[in-house]
């Protein structure tokens, strides 16, 4: 049998999932078969964190419990508050959330995969707040009862926070949840087809994460917008980076070949923001992509869920150095949900081939006659 080289695993299929689907020539993405649109406009990150973790919505009653089970672990330990205080503050965020997860994992008592998710999904965003006040030199703040993950998230990182913000941080929230078998996630099935411990493989998923073909690209996009400063700047911007083939940040998905449906929502949450703020991010953007759509929308390039999450975490005062950590914070639970998947006993441990395209045969010299 001839064995073919597909180079970054492209279209190969390497596990069966009940999670979600990504239609990318249609641009549907689904959690447990339910529309990302209907989960944004109705439903809360917590009762998606929910369906990710359990396979089905809630009732009421199931919904506040878990919700008091994340309450909690609203709260960090010692060795996690003494490491995140003693962080330089110059530590790339990502570096303190891996390490910090890491250190749970070594003070976690035995429990089952699902308390541990509970744990993580609830700890992270802590997590990342109370180094986002560190780098500020500000006291690190403790969640409210009342607030959900996304109120507290804001509320802690900038001492206050309004309904609409909660709102909207909320739905970025549940838009970054689950996205199939991304790299990170990948990463993280891998780690636990080994049967290593579930805050081992979060760490995985962190560490994948981090890089800037994965992460980051909103903090681009952002830059982007902040180097256009007027719509009537963005036309001679981008026509001339695109002349020297420079790539343009927010475009492109290796799945969708049509517009990211996350970005569909994020554009009316960040048209939203731009009116309140007063702010012409919004403005820019829409003339970005207008140009795109003109002179490579018909190569399938067009505006991924980072395009617009740069715009509204910038409206919701969150520095760029977190943007990459929120995606972390967004996808714990789906990172959780496929974990509890890979962890079945049926699953083997994942051990792709590679061909060896090196020297052929050859006889060692001795190294005095190198």
């Amino acid at each position: 049998m001839e064995i073919k080289f597909v180079s970054g695993l492209a279209d190969v299929i390497a596990a069966q999932t009940e999670i979600s689907s990504v239609d990318g020539k249609r641009g549907v993405l689904r959690y447990r078969g339910y529309g990302i649109e209907d989960l944004a406009d109705n439903s809360s990150f917590e009762e998606v964190c929910y369906l990710l973790l359990y396979g089905k919505l809630p009732t009421k009653a199931q919904l506040n419990g878990f919700k008091n089970k994340l309450k909690k672990e609203q709260k960090l330990s010692k060795p996690v508050q003494d490491f995140i205080k003693g962080s330089p503050k110059t530590s790339n965020p990502m570096d303190v959330l891996r390490t910090a997860v890491s250190i749970i994992g070594v003070y976690a008592k035995k429990e089952t995969l699902v308390d541990s998710s509970v744990r993580l999904i609830a700890k992270v965003p802590i997590i990342i707040t109370a180094f986002g006040r560190v780098i500020q030199n500000k006291k690190i703040l403790q969640p409210k009862p009342k607030l959900s993950i996304a109120g507290n998230f804001l509320y802690m990182l900038n001492g206050k926070v309004s309904k609409l913000e909660e709102e909207i941080f909320d739905v970025c929230l549940i838009l970054h949840a689950e996205h199939g078998m991304n790299a990170s996630t990948f990463s993280a099935r891998v780690a636990a087809s080994t049967r290593t411990d579930i805050y081992s493989a979060i760490t995985a998923a962190i560490a994948t994460l981090k890089g800037p073909r994965h992460g980051g690209a909103n903090e681009k996009v952002l830059e982007m917008v902040k180097e256009i400063k007027t719509e009537k700047n963005v036309e001679s911007y981008i026509m001339k980076r695109l002349k020297k083939k420079v790539r343009i940040m927010g475009f492109g998905h290796r799945v969708y070949r049509i517009k990211d449906p996350r970005a569909y929502i994020l554009e009316e949450r960040s048209k939203e923001l731009a009116r309140k703020t007063k702010s012409n991010f919004y403005d820019i953007l829409k003339k970005v992509e207008k140009i795109m759509e003109r002179e490579v929308g018909h190569k399938g390039i067009w505006p991924n869920v980072d395009f617009f999450s740069g715009s509204v975490y910038n409206s919701l005062k969150i520095p760029p150095k977190l943007f990459t950590p929120i995606f972390a914070l967004g996808r714990v639970p789906g990172w959780c949900a496929h974990l509890l998947e890979e962890y079945q006993p049926a699953n083997r441990i994942m051990r792709p081939k590679a061909i060896y395209i090196g020297p052929k045969q050859r006889k060692y010299i001795p190294i005095s006659k190198r």
